[in-house]
């Protein structure tokens, strides 16, 4: 029993450890600003918990099905690298060429969107690729293929996955709850040059996830080539 309780609190810590800094990367609050522009505290802490939400079945799926979900499709991981870092280059970019404050129009006053227009922005973009990308995802699904399956042994993965996901999906919620009050601090000049940079930042992010599976895909062409 001692080494099964052990078993469970060190892969929690082994998956909390390896998948914290990814999920809750200090640049996604100025981007989570950026993207929720004009939308009021309300409906920010609603999408707080939507990502959350999101982010943990995300993280839970990868780590207990993602390879054999991968296997079904025929997909190998350097190729959702491939796609999942493009994604991740291409809102950088949208992001890092976004009108300066001072030069776009005047915004309606705020109002509650309809729910279906916050879940919709809960998952795209901000669960996915902005808090679980490529990355984490990537991470997450190697952390699950490297742990044992065997009978006796199995149910101790999916209660780490549950408890250590749901330690992320505590640290997601509360990394955007208090994202206004983060800018409120920083100052609208200050806020600007993050932005510009945790923009720069994730375009780069996705340069080296897109680089990380281009060359595991040419290592594997090179070797059934010799």
């Amino acid at each position: 029993m001692y080494h099964t309780i052990s078993a469970l609190i060190g892969t929690s810590l082994l998956i909390v450890g390896a998948l914290f800094p990814l999920v809750d990367s200090p640049e996604n609050v100025p981007i989570f600003l950026t993207l929720t522009a004009g939308l009021p505290t309300e409906s920010r802490a609603v999408l707080a918990r939507k990502i959350a939400v999101n982010g943990f079945a995300l993280l839970v799926v990868s780590v207990l099905i993602g390879t054999h979900i991968l296997a079904f499709f025929g997909i190998s991981l350097p190729v959702v690298q491939v796609g999942g870092g493009t994604v991740l280059v291409a809102a950088g970019w949208k992001l890092l060429n976004r009108a300066e404050d001072g030069e776009r129009a005047p915004e309606p006053p705020s109002k509650l969107p309809e729910a279906s227009a916050l879940s919709r922005l809960a998952f795209y973009p901000l669960t996915m690729p902005l808090t679980v990308g490529p990355g984490s995802i990537s991470v997450a699904i190697a952390l699950g293929a490297n742990q044992p399956h065997q009978s006796g042994v199995g149910w101790v993965l999916t209660g780490a996955t549950l408890l250590g996901c749901s330690v992320l999906a505590l640290t997601i919620y509360l990394l955007y709850r208090f994202a206004e009050r983060f800018g409120r601090i920083l100052g609208e000049t200050a806020m600007n040059i993050v932005i510009r940079l945790s923009s720069f930042i994730l375009l780069c992010i996705g340069v080296q996830i897109v680089w990380n599976g281009v060359s595991a895909l040419l290592k594997t062409i090179l070797a059934a080539a010799s």
